[in-house]
């Protein structure tokens, strides 16, 4: 797992004190429910004991996740793309021009998408056929219940 991935400075620094988080307050409070369920007796009988272990080794797992990814990420530095079309970190102001509708989406890393807050990824079928668009330029998305196509109102 050598590939990079491309985050927000924000994204960036919102993992980097989840990890830290983690790695101290975490760690601490799991030592301190194994402690407390090692303190019930015997362990081979102990439920308490072995759910707090597992919860541990899961807590492990995600700071590892979280290491690894920390370690491939790359932050993105805007000023390297024209300003004038669709890129990663775009505010773009989309019109569904099957149903009419206003969309305002932020193009990010599959990493960092999130429908929601209007957070749609470079890879998913409406990002890929906005990136490189200009103002006014129609885009095509083919997406599983069909093609949908938008037209670039507004862009930053």
């Amino acid at each position: 797992m050598s590939n990079f991935v491309y985050l927000s400075k924000d994204k960036f620094r919102e993992l980097e004190s989840e990890l830290r988080e983690l790695k101290t307050n975490g760690r601490k409070q799991m030592a301190e429910r194994i402690a407390e369920a090692r303190s019930h007796g015997d362990l081979s009988e102990n439920a308490e004991y072995d759910a707090a272990k597992e919860e541990q080794g899961l807590l492990e797992l995600k700071i590892s996740k979280l290491e690894d990814l920390l370690s491939r990420s790359q932050t993105i530095d805007t000023s390297i793309y024209p300003q004038d079309e669709v890129h990663i970190l775009s505010t773009v102001k989309v019109k569904n021009m099957n149903n009419s509708k206003t969309y305002t989406y932020k193009i990010v890393s599959p990493e960092e998408a999130d429908l929601q807050k209007g957070k749609i990824s470079t890879t998913s079928p409406v990002g890929a056929a906005l990136m490189g668009r200009k103002v006014g330029e129609i885009a095509n998305a083919k997406v599983p219940a069909g093609v949908i196509k938008f037209e670039i109102l507004n862009l930053e």
